[in-house]
């Protein structure tokens, strides 16, 4: 550790790693600073140059590796360390699910005083590379110079991208030449298109003046071979049109359902948007799900992780120890997964979705699968859970909700408190405001289970499955 307080650009040698933050970026102290260090991993003594100084913590680089931390191992991407995805692939996955559990662990015991003794081991995800069905990336003619580029000293006159935002940077494009995340032929798809539309010199979005031709690139895999690709423009002729979906069309015959859409607004949104099938039998693909099978458009929503997913759902249901004569509230319902995952094992589904077009394909998943004993309603959930809503529905026996990033709104809380089900399981992708969530309704629940289940390898992210019962004084 320095023997002086550090001061801005300031070296600091000899700092021993501690921890990792959720940005990827390793934890050490020096004094009464918290410094958080890119690129390193718990483990590491470190030489780093401070680089930006607040009152309590600062931020730092490294200038030297004294001693590797046991965990630290060779990034595995080209793109580590500019593009914002997979920070942590310089860390062994064990030791990533070490600190993804240890990161639950704190925040239900720090934030929601949640006695953590039933918490168990966390679900490693099966595959750790090529594991997400869903990938959306966007042209720009405002492409990020690496470091490499800038000291190569050469003019950079083609500024064409088709890649990922930098951190911290909305108009910036990392140009991506293999990305980890999603199985072939999506790395092929992706590369062909951008080398044939620069041939062709379609011009790239220009996200301040709002022009150009070419936006976005959504592509879709699935577990039963299903491929959907969705071409996003925003001032193309109709010429350009036909000339991309053509190319994707003659040059990638495992696409199922292509589709583009013209889209002039100033944001990428696309829920509000008319699609365009160009070619396939469907305007969508299939998911399958042990017997189960849902129908995926190009706005539905479903889990990333397809795999991991019905690991993720076989826990909920484990939890919920149905015994076949319950009443079900699914609360975030999405496009009904959950919902239809568990309705052959209780007497009721109930779901409820803030996004109509969701509960239009939670229908048609039902109707696929044969299942009949759901229901779903559109609308904001706090307005929606209202005691007439309830009384009209029946209470229900188990509730199960999958809030978004934000956790539930106090209102949804507070009508849980009121409803008393026995039981609620609570599916969480952001473990701070589960713990928030899990603080207030511990005025009449117990935590009985605790299970983080590893979708994302590689970053931070983790969902958490709490089991939540009804206390024998309130019940």
């Amino acid at each position: 550790m320095g023997n002086r307080k550090p001061r801005e650009n300031r070296l600091i040698e000899n700092l021993s790693v501690i921890d990792i933050a959720e940005e990827g970026k390793g934890v050490a102290k020096a004094d009464e600073l918290v410094l958080f260090i890119d690129k390193a991993i718990p483990g590491d003594v470190v030489d780093v140059s401070l680089y930006r100084k607040k009152k309590n913590f600062g931020e730092a680089s490294i200038v030297a590796i004294r001693q590797a931390s046991p965990y630290r191992t060779e990034a595995f991407c080209q793109h580590f360390g500019t593009c914002g995805g997979c920070k942590w692939q310089h860390m062994d996955y064990a030791a990533q699910l070490i600190y993804k559990q240890k990161s639950v662990e704190n925040a239900l015991s720090r934030i929601g005083k949640v006695d953590i003794e039933p918490m168990e081991s966390i679900l490693p995800s099966a595959q750790t590379r090529y594991y997400r069905n869903k990938l959306e990336y966007t042209f720009s003619n405002k492409r990020w110079l690496t470091a490499a580029d800038v000291s190569s000293g050469e003019q950079h006159e083609d500024m064409d991208a088709l890649g990922f935002h930098v951190p911290l940077r909305f108009d910036k494009i990392l140009d991506i030449d293999h990305c980890y995340l999603q199985a072939d032929p999506s790395n092929a798809i992706r590369n062909g298109l951008r080398d044939f539309t620069k041939q062709h010199a379609i011009s790239y979005y220009d996200l301040r003046r709002h022009s150009g031709a070419l936006r976005n690139l959504m592509i879709r895999t699935s577990t039963t071979g299903d491929l959907m690709v969705v071409v996003v423009f925003a001032y193309p002729t109709e010429e350009e049109i036909d000339l991309v979906m053509e190319y994707l069309k003659e040059g990638f015959p495992a696409i199922t359902s292509l589709q583009y859409i013209v889209n002039q607004k100033k944001n990428d949104t696309i829920f509000d948007q008319e699609i365009v099938c160009y070619h396939g039998a469907e305007d969508h693909i299939f998911e399958q799900m042990g017997d189960l099978r849902f129908k995926i458009g190009a706005k539905s929503f479903y889990q990333t992780n397809s795999v991991q997913a019905y690991e993720l759902y076989k826990i909920a249901k484990d939890f919920a120890s149905f015994t076949g004569n319950e009443k079900v509230y699914d609360l975030y319902t999405g496009a009904g997964t959950i919902a239809n995952f568990v309705a052959r094992d209780v007497t009721e589904v109930i779901g409820v979705e803030y996004v109509p077009s969701a509960i239009e394909d939670a229908y048609i998943n039902s109707e696929i699968n044969g299942i009949e004993n759901t229901k779903f309603y559109a609308g904001d959930m706090k307005d929606v859970l209202v005691p007439a809503f309830i009384e009209e529905h029946g209470k229900p026996d188990v509730v199960i909700t999958d809030p978004p990033r934000a956790g539930m709104h106090p209102d949804v809380v507070a009508r849980l408190l009121e409803m008393e089900a026995p039981k609620i399981v609570y599916v969480s992708c952001n473990a701070a405001t589960q713990a928030r969530d899990l603080a207030l309704l511990s005025e009449k629940y117990m935590v009985k289970r605790i299970k983080p289940v590893d979708m994302f390898p590689h970053t931070q992210h983790v969902e958490n499955v709490v089991l939540l019962e009804l206390a024998t004084d309130n019940a």
